[in-house]
């Protein structure tokens, strides 16, 4: 139920790309040519993560080994982030490959 409200809160959000964290740090890792899909993927993050959230995650993007330490770690809060930050990237997959 909860990915069936966020595909219609993303598809009413329209293709406006809104500048953040997520988006800043795709871009400029320059992994993807395609703007539109930074965009996308800074839209799933503004529905399913919080802000201190994305700009965490926005670390991953210069730094992947970053986010192994943070898979790995013994820390709740880490171990906490990290399923929050999967269900955020299985969406994103999910929602911006088409």
């Amino acid at each position: 139920m909860m990915k069936y409200l966020l595909s219609a809160a993303l598809v009413l959000a329209g293709t406006t790309a809104f500048a953040g964290p997520i988006d800043t740090a795709c871009q400029r890792a320059g992994r993807t040519a395609d703007p539109a899909l930074c965009g996308c993927i800074q839209q799933v993050a503004d529905q399913t993560l919080s802000r201190s959230d994305q700009r965490r995650a926005a670390k991953f993007f210069e730094d992947p080994d970053q986010a192994q330490e943070t898979r790995v770690s013994d820390r709740a809060a880490d171990e906490d982030f990290w399923l929050r930050y999967k269900d955020f990237a299985q969406t994103a997959e999910a929602y911006c490959a088409r």
